[in-house]
């Protein structure tokens, strides 16, 4: 509004036209500081979001980024044959046979109750009896010959490595004694320990072990739940989606769905699982904790996400595409088919990609499944007993061992890290059919 036209116009009665300039000019004020409060409200919201979302990660960064970090013990074992039995290889004390060994390393000697060994193999990973006992199985002739075993400390003398367990901390309040943290030290100092990084965790599955725990049957375990949902979900929503806002006529039925879709997208997640328990697994006797039964479950509950997201994104395209289609001729499906749905299909991945990270995360479903259970394996197949990350980190957090918490933060770590390579392909997707349409 320039001042010509301000004083051009009838001022109100007592007013003069400076008068209304003033008022004119003091409500353009006000109107440009509520504009700037409105952002500066917007600018505090997001800088409190990123405080947040900071504090979250960092927490979860400084409890789990020492699992990442392990401690490994290498020494040489004699196999003596007196002290195994050819015919019963399996009932061999291999974890005294290395806890020798490592006796040996220290220059110390077993008491008669058996007292130091006993610490000893406290110290020290089954792992390495497992080793020692794979190794003659898969050649005999290594027995009565010295062999070197490498394997992960206990998790107690790995949290004592990284700082974790402190000896300025009273005997009694920690599970190592000063004669084990000595023989620890001990063993660093002569190298028979060392530090390094992590690979088990990425390479082994779920223990009762902390050290010999990772996260390798949770990946796969999620990688192939996802698959299913993704199969079942994808075109199974898409397709009614599609028949919903392009082909179903407007009456009351069609009313009726769209409402229960909209209801079953804000029905708590638990109750798919109370669906999946009485419906995959009480009536079609569907495998319980498998990869098929959890897929199946979170397939329905992604299913009215998938559609919502499928709907706005065809109700996005311009009615001029389909009127232009059919003014040339065109079928109502090759409208929709050749024309609509490709324009829309940005949308469409976007959706159905957050659909699906959104079912990765879900745990509570899942419990209700059987999929709680421990599973110290990879699934051999869709029907095989499995595990999933979200629960694999719940597992985790319930375990009374300390060292399994510090995992647990890593897994979350794993869990975010496999979500924000499903956001960014949906980024990627969506950049891809925009520059391609």
């Amino acid at each position: 509004m320039t001042d010509a036209a301000i004083t051009a116009g009838a001022a109100p009665h007592g007013q003069g036209p400076r008068a209304t300039l003033s008022a004119a000019e003091a409500r353009l004020k006000k109107r440009y500081r509520s504009e700037m409060w409105f952002k500066a409200q917007g600018i505090a919201a997001i800088v409190v979001a990123m405080i947040f979302l900071v504090v979250l990660v960092g927490r979860i960064v400084a409890q789990g980024y020492t699992t990442f970090e392990t401690h490994s013990i290498s020494v040489p074992v004699y196999l003596n044959p007196d002290r195994i039995d050819r015919t019963a290889l399996d009932g061999v004390n291999y974890d005294y046979i290395v806890a020798e060994a490592v006796m040996k390393k220290l220059n110390i000697q077993d008491d008669d109750l058996g007292t130091t060994s006993g610490k000893v193999m406290d110290l020290v990973s089954r792992d390495l009896g497992f080793q020692l006992l794979d190794k003659i199985k898969a050649d005999p002739s290594v027995i009565g010959k010295t062999i070197t075993v490498t394997g992960p400390v206990k998790a107690d003398a790995d949290l004592y490595y990284k700082g974790e367990i402190k000896r300025a901390t009273a005997e009694e309040d920690r599970k190592l004694d000063n004669q084990q943290l000595g023989w620890l030290d001990q063993l660093e100092k002569s190298g028979t320990v060392k530090g390094g990084f992590n690979f088990g965790f990425f390479t082994k599955s779920d223990s009762t072990e902390p050290e010999q725990a990772g996260v390798l049957g949770a990946v796969v375990g999620s990688a192939l739940m996802l698959i299913i949902t993704a199969m079942i979900a994808v075109p199974v929503g898409v397709m009614a989606a599609v028949y919903l806002e392009e082909f179903a006529p407007k009456n009351r039925w069609t009313d009726v769905i769209e409402v229960n879709i909209n209801n079953l997208a804000a029905v708590p997640s638990i109750v798919y699982g109370l669906l999946g328990l009485a419906l995959f697994i009480n009536w079609l006797h569907v495998p319980r904790s498998s990869p098929l039964v959890g897929g199946l479950v979170l397939a329905l509950m992604a299913l009215p996400t998938v559609i919502i997201a499928t709907r706005s994104a065809l109700k996005a395209v311009p009615p001029s595409i389909r009127e232009a289609a059919l003014g040339v001729g065109a079928s109502r499906a090759q409208t929709v088919f050749h024309h609509v749905l490709p324009l829309a299909m940005p949308g469409v991945m976007t959706g159905a990609i957050l659909s699906l990270a959104h079912a990765l995360g879900e745990t509570a479903p899942l419990l209700m499944i059987g999929m709680v259970s421990f599973v110290p394996g990879v699934p051999e197949g869709f029907t095989g007993a499995s595990t999933v990350l979200p629960v694999q980190v719940f597992i985790w957090e319930n375990a009374s061992e300390r060292a399994f918490h510090e995992r647990t933060a890593a897994a979350i770590l794993v869990l975010l890290i496999f979500m924000i390579v499903m956001n960014a392909a949906a980024v990627i997707l969506r950049r891809r059919f925009e520059r391609r349409w």
